[in-house]
């Protein structure tokens, strides 16, 4: 496996070896969403490697690319390793493709039946991204008020409610 290291952003890069997918191995697989493009995320720099969120026909996945050497933890294709982010230990699969080299991606949604547009896969790419991000609230610095806890329950939803998109 081929360890590439991306020294710019690879939004582009990760756009087109999905697309490529989609056109050769993924073209006439009827679990396809057609309303649905490939499109790479928001991809930042993260612990000095490269993460983001790439929405396809089929799935929605978290993706991270090495930027450097320094910190990049090879598994081998098709080996899952577990990674801490603030929001908890996600399960990423190693992969790799020719315009990308070696990648790892832990898979949000599959199939993407769920979305009935581009803009509300995006969106919800984008949300979970910020959850990744995001440390929780430690509940002793939650309110207690019932006022303010039904507010604040209509506007967060749970880890189920959001990945099925819809409220609790």
């Amino acid at each position: 496996m081929t360890l590439r290291v991306h020294r710019n952003n690879p939004e582009e890069a990760v756009a087109a070896a999905f697309f490529r997918i989609q056109q050769t191995s993924m073209a006439g697989v009827p679990i396809l969403n057609p309303v649905l493009s490939v499109e790479a995320i928001d991809f930042q720099r993260w612990q000095g490697q490269w993460l983001g969120m790439v929405v396809t026909p089929w799935c929605m996945s978290l993706t991270l690319l090495p930027g450097n050497t320094q910190g990049w933890v090879s598994v081998g294709v098709n080996k899952r390793r577990f990674i801490k982010f603030p929001a908890g230990d996600f399960a990423f699969l190693s992969g790799h493709e020719d315009e990308l080299g070696e990648y790892q991606s832990c898979s949000l949604f599959s199939p993407m039946n769920k979305f009935s547009s581009q803009f509300e896969a995006v969106q919800t790419a984008r949300a979970a991204l910020i959850g990744l991000l995001t440390e929780p609230v430690p509940a002793s610095e939650k309110t207690t008020e019932p006022a303010a806890k039904n507010a604040m329950q209509d506007k967060v939803m749970s880890r189920r409610g959001f990945f099925a998109l819809r409220k609790p």
